[in-house]
């Protein structure tokens, strides 16, 4: 019989808490896995069927739909849930007896599935830079990908929990808006030498018809010797940060720190200038973060080289945070060598985890969790805090490309929305260096409102 390993167990249990705010014990035994509450053992729910495609890496597995109002119970978002690896759910599906409650579905086995990433480990159907792709998760095959399905699953949980213990009062959550930006590019001119400024003048003309910002291109780039140039059209950063403080909104800026491949930055984090930046993001009380460069994904060593070199930086700077996060570059991450690099450099958060091709749950979730190594079965102290929209996703000609008009807007909106009925948290990539415009400032801007 397919079971959970003792440290598994004590991890879901973590995850119950940190949803519900409530102490649980897990158990497990022929009949299947039972799920407790500390002090009041004598009611419980039981799982009675773990499905074994739960721990494995794989994709190619069915999925059901379950209709919750029909069966009485409430779905979070109004439709019925998606139920990854069956092709067809019992009637009915929760069964309330004398002293615990039936749920014919391993909602902790899609919980420990999703938030793990498990199918993902090992894969070859990579993408031109190794990345997982959404195009091949189950959770795109089967249309789901827009829909936190863990998130869904948890609260048709927790009405199970209410019912089958009345008297405990569940954990009420909010939704929230977390702002990060992935700082690739700070200047489009201030740190090009002479060939690759020529590049970006003739891009100005061909790529944005911007003949006036190919003139004063060399101009910005003599008047950026100590300072970032207010005219660079990069140089969003004050911009942002007056976004962010007028919704009462903290905004992440994540830096690279190294790196020689082609896709890596142009600046250096001890370059007088980005000090400057760092010094005025720290200032106005918004977040300095860490992008580890393209190379690092599977190179604990140089996430760790990057990490101290942003903590020098800072220290250096006078910057202190009570923690430091940030977001692999071109969200590259493999599983679980970047997750455990991350846990080893001392970060306290990832925020890698989207798709870059799609936007969505990737995680199955919106929320916050606790991160956990399954192959050395170990908890971490790092946090997953799931990517939920990219904005090159949506509008870039290689992925969605839905532009940066009307229905750019509305499908971001659209997935905010749906983090807002689940209570959970519209976490939101914007590169500074895409917001050069006053149309991407006008979604921007709408988007955060």
């Amino acid at each position: 019989m397919l079971q959970f390993s003792t440290s598994e167990l004590s991890w879901l249990c973590t995850i119950l808490k940190e949803r519900f705010g409530l102490c649980f014990m897990l158990d497990q035994s022929l009949s299947g896995l039972k799920l407790s509450l500390v002090g009041l053992p004598d009611s419980y729910i039981l799982f009675p069927k773990l499905e074994e495609a739960f721990h494995q890496s794989r994709s190619d597995f069915p999925c059901s739909k379950w209709n919750a109002t029909k069966a009485g119970w409430v779905s979070v978002l109004g439709d019925p849930l998606p139920a990854p690896c069956v092709s067809e759910l019992p009637e009915p599906l929760i069964e309330q007896k004398t002293h615990h409650t039936v749920i014919h579905y391993d909602i902790l086995g899609l919980t420990y599935w999703m938030l793990n990433r498990i199918e993902e480990i090992g894969r070859t159907d990579l993408d031109l830079h190794g990345r997982f792709p959404a195009t091949s998760s189950h959770a795109y095959q089967h249309d789901y990908l827009e829909r936190p399905v863990v998130d869904e699953w948890l609260h048709l949980l927790g009405q199970v929990i209410q019912k089958v213990w009345p008297s405990v009062s569940i954990k009420k959550h909010q939704f929230s808006i977390k702002l990060s930006h992935d700082v690739d590019r700070p200047s489009r001119y201030a740190f090009r030498t002479l060939k690759p400024l020529l590049r970006a003048m003739a891009g100005d003309v061909l790529k944005y018809s911007n003949f006036k910002g190919a003139i004063i291109a060399p101009w910005i780039r003599l008047k950026s010797r100590n300072h970032l140039h207010h005219n660079d059209p990069f140089n969003t950063f004050d911009w942002i940060m007056q976004q962010s403080e007028a919704n009462n909104l903290t905004s992440a800026f994540y830096f690279i720190c190294g790196g020689d491949h082609l896709n890596d930055a142009d600046y250096q984090p001890e370059d007088s200038r980005i000090r400057q930046l760092l010094r005025q993001i720290h200032l106005r009380g918004h977040e300095i973060g860490l992008h580890p460069s393209y190379d690092t994904y599977q190179n604990p060593a140089a996430i760790q080289q990057e990490a101290d070199c942003l903590l020098r930086v800072c220290k250096e700077e006078g910057i202190e945070q009570g923690g430091f996060g940030g977001r692999m570059h071109y969200l590259r991450w493999e599983n679980p060598v970047t997750l455990q690099s991350w846990e080893d450099a001392g970060m306290t958060y990832d925020s890698t985890l989207s798709y870059a091709d799609r936007p969505g749950f990737r995680c199955g979730t919106c929320y916050e969790y606790s991160a956990f190594n399954v192959v050395t079965q170990k908890s971490l102290l790092l946090r997953i805090r799931p990517l939920v929209v990219m904005e090159c996703s949506i509008m870039g000609a290689g992925y969605m490309g839905l532009g940066s008009g009307e229905a750019a807007l509305q499908k971001i909106l659209e997935i905010k929305d749906v983090c807002r009925r689940v209570d959970g948290c519209f976490t939101l990539l914007w590169h500074n260096s895409e917001l050069y415009n006053i149309a991407l400032r006008d979604i921007y801007k709408r988007v955060i409102s």
